[in-house]
């Protein structure tokens, strides 16, 4: 084998745990023991060398390899299978847009989302209908894991230290989506964002966490999104004013009635960029008087252009309930879509 990392010998596999913990190279749960074979196991399933540079983090300027992320992903309890969505990950995290070490040093405290689409979510057995949002399956809960132990072991990113969250939340733990697909009215989110249909892809997002409403009582797709303008007004109110990337689920329930009206994924992008936004003047009914001044009638809009409202179409098959995922400050960072498998620095074929 070619691996590089220093190794270490114990008794068991709990005194592994005992000796991760020990070092604050977990997140509190217990983790795999990464032994040689397996971090091989990966690398050979990408096809990559344990030194085959993923990326560079551009403020600190750290090195991440190929071997390290197997590392990482095999403590998180990922399979070799999962382990090209982590790559794909981690690399679209290091794209400048992205702002990976505002995002995660912040006191905002959010956490990396990552959404799932195209035919690996087969091949992983990824679930986007029941309890979407939580462990819905065993895919997209270690690779969600795999990414907030690589941004600690691999870039500090660790509470009290890069990590300076006043609050955060779960997501940190994991925060990884498949969307639904095959039963969604409209192209996936992938495919809205420039990939081929049938590649598979990733979308990274510096994300708050899901705010969920319910709203069974309509089947007007105009205050069905109401109700989901009026969760991103509340969060322009209450947490940030500036324009993002600001996420919405749809579940099943709700996707019919956009579909029996008629409604394409650019309708709803277009009248959200229309009817999310605040006047300054509204931060006095939430305690923020003091920083109204003399700009009351200045507007707010939740989104720079239509195109910024990520679309997802998961959760399982029954309740009028929906979500928004509010950016943890938009006009920083942006979210990355890339391929799975994609060379992003690759020289194109000679002709």
């Amino acid at each position: 084998m070619t691996l590089i990392s220093k190794r270490y010998e114990v008794e068991d596999v709990l005194a592994a745990q005992e000796f991760y913990h020990s070092r604050q190279w977990t997140d509190g749960l217990p983790v795999v023991p990464p032994t040689p074979e397996a971090v091989q196991a990966c690398l050979d399933w990408v096809m990559m060398p344990a030194d085959h540079l993923i990326g560079i983090e551009p403020v600190r300027e750290r090195a991440i390899t190929a071997e390290k992320l197997a590392v990482n992903a095999i403590m998180a309890g990922c399979l070799p299978m999962h382990f090209p969505v982590v790559v794909a990950a981690v690399t679209a995290m290091l794209e400048e847009p992205f702002l990976v070490h505002g995002a995660t040093a912040s006191t905002g405290g959010c956490a990396v989302m990552v959404v799932i689409n195209g035919p690996i979510r087969h091949e992983l057995g990824l679930d986007g209908t029941f309890n979407a949002l939580g462990s819905s399956d065993r895919g997209t809960t270690v690779i969600g894991r795999a990414i907030r132990l690589i941004l600690g072991n691999l870039l500090d990113v660790r509470p009290g230290q890069i990590d300076r969250s006043t609050l955060g939340h779960p997501g940190k733990l994991s925060y990884c989506i498949a969307e639904d697909e095959e039963n969604a009215p409209w192209p996936s989110l992938a495919e809205d964002r420039g990939i081929p249909k049938e590649a598979s892809a990733v979308t990274v997002m510096a994300a708050l966490a899901p705010r969920q409403f319910m709203n069974e009582w309509t089947t007007e797709p105009k205050e069905i999104l109401d109700t989901y303008c009026a969760e991103i007004k509340a969060n322009l109110r209450h947490y940030s004013i500036y324009p993002g990337n600001y996420a919405i689920v749809v579940p099943p329930q709700l996707r019919t009635h956009f579909q029996n009206a008629g409604w394409s994924r650019r309708d709803i992008q277009e009248y959200v960029f229309e009817n999310a936004r605040i006047y300054r003047r509204e931060w006095a009914d939430v305690g923020k008087a003091n920083v109204v001044g003399k700009r009351g009638d200045q507007e707010y809009p939740a989104l720079p252009d239509p195109e910024h409202l990520l679309i997802i179409a998961a959760g399982g098959p029954a309740g009028g309930f929906g979500a928004v995922i509010a950016p943890w400050l938009g006009h920083k960072s942006r979210a990355v879509t890339i391929a799975i498998g994609a060379c992003l620095d690759c020289e194109p074929p000679a002709n």
